[in-house]
């Protein structure tokens, strides 16, 4: 998000300066500031909160973390992954919208386009894992109104045809995944499944049923994992 060309402009606060404003756990940066200091892991004695450290990590895509905090669980004898069930389905519906595209100094044109939005809902029983989901879509913490093992997402890509200004009155938003560096927009359900695959099969999971066409995964509408 800071090389030079990426379109994401400081969060200009009331007394300016040109701040960026990260939603994430404040708590857990101190552990992975000190990380990016020392080049080492040194957490508290009887620190018990490393999967929710392994989740911030994984959102700011700092291999080196995640790989110490590996090391550090496998030395403590981290126990077998528990059984657990992960549920995760996605739907669109097309939008048409309507807006005023400028042509000139005193030319206005009525146009219209498609908008599609997509909703997604995430069910886990593992923590760790819907943590680690969490992150990998850039829900926060502190986000959790929703309560319980699940959380819900909304997004709409911008078509290429509908001006930023309309895009934003009309109250839409992206969804973005991955870290600094490797952030990238999720358009459609595909991408969505995608990145749902990638967290399930590094918890452990593994492909229960798909729906509802089993031979067209990522086309799906819900797929379901299990672990035992």
């Amino acid at each position: 998000m800071f090389r030079a060309g990426t379109p994401m402009t400081p969060n200009l606060n009331p007394q300016g300066g040109g701040h960026y404003f990260i939603d994430r756990d404040g708590k857990a940066f101190r552990h992975i500031l000190n990380f990016l200091r020392l080049g080492r892991l040194d957490l508290p004695c009887g620190y018990g909160e490393t999967a929710l450290l392994r989740a911030e990590a994984d959102f700011y895509q700092i291999r080196p973390l995640l790989d110490a905090l590996r090391e550090l669980e496998a030395s403590q004898g981290t126990p077998a992954p528990t059984a657990a069930l992960l549920h995760a389905d996605v739907d669109s519906s097309p939008r048409l919208v309507h807006f005023s595209a400028r042509r000139g100094p005193h030319h206005y044109e009525l146009s219209s386009v498609q908008v599609d939005t997509f909703r997604a809902n995430l069910f886990c029983t593992d923590p760790e894992c819907l943590g680690a989901m969490r992150a990998r879509f850039g829900v926060a913490n502190e986000d959790r109104a929703e309560g319980g093992p699940h959380f819900h997402l909304e997004w709409a890509p911008c078509p290429a045809e509908l001006p930023e200004v309309e895009y934003r009155r009309l109250g839409l938003q992206p969804l973005w995944t991955g870290g600094p560096g490797e952030r990238r927009e999720v358009v459609g359900t595909q991408g969505f499944l995608e990145e749902v695959l990638r967290v399930a099969l590094e918890h452990g999971f593994r492909l229960d049923s798909v729906f509802p066409d089993p031979d067209d995964l990522l086309n799906s509408r819900s797929l379901r994992f299990v672990r035992h």
